[in-house]
């Protein structure tokens, strides 16, 4: 049971360390465009993602799936960018288009798996049995994720309900920051 604790808060300060901030600033353009009503969705979303990276993750460390780490590094910061541009091409305040955005977050979250995997690798080593971690590190994850959606709904209540900023504008906003980043991220990690 240790060893699953251990794995566990791994995976939480994982994603929530702020050196892997593009893990963050991809969880943040996903429920952007939600308020706290929204939270079964958003969930949903979230979830959809982890599903994602939990397959490939498994898939990678299995050494079923070798793809060059560069490739990842370029991957994610697209996949933010394309969350990103769907949040600033939409013309509602939610999302019309609620399975599309399901299957983009499951599909992003097999990238973003790829990008623990090696992480995780050196972490396990050359350990017989590794369910247990996998499966912790995974539920580490899951937490830390839900814990940046909360500081995210929590801003946007703020922001829209407190200070009385229209939710299409800040929406727009934060998402354009994270475009932005995600484009230098994307350049700075280019493959070739």
């Amino acid at each position: 049971m240790e060893d699953f604790g251990f794995y566990l808060r791994e995976g939480f300060y994982h994603i929530t360390d702020w050196k892997g901030y593009d893990h963050i600033l991809f969880i943040m353009a996903l429920c952007l465009p939600y308020i706290a009503k929204d939270w079964k969705k958003v969930l949903v979303l979230v979830t959809a993602f982890t599903v994602g990276h939990s397959v490939t993750l498994a898939l990678s460390v299995f050494d079923a799936i070798l793809i060059s780490s560069k490739w990842i590094e370029f991957l994610i910061p697209v996949t933010i960018l394309l969350t990103s541009l769907g949040n600033l091409l939409q013309k509602k305040e939610t999302p019309n288009q609620p399975k599309l955005r399901y299957i983009a977050a499951l599909l992003f979250g097999c990238i973003h798996g790829l990008g623990f995997s090696n992480y995780l690798k050196s972490m396990l080593g050359k350990s017989e049995s590794i369910v247990t971690q996998l499966l912790a590190f995974n539920v580490g994850l899951e937490f830390g994720q839900l814990l940046i959606v909360v500081v995210v709904m929590l801003l946007a209540f703020l922001c829209i309900q407190v200070f009385n900023i229209q939710r299409r504008e800040w929406t727009l906003f934060v998402t354009g920051g994270i475009a932005a980043l995600s484009i230098v991220m994307a350049l700075e990690r280019l493959p070739f």
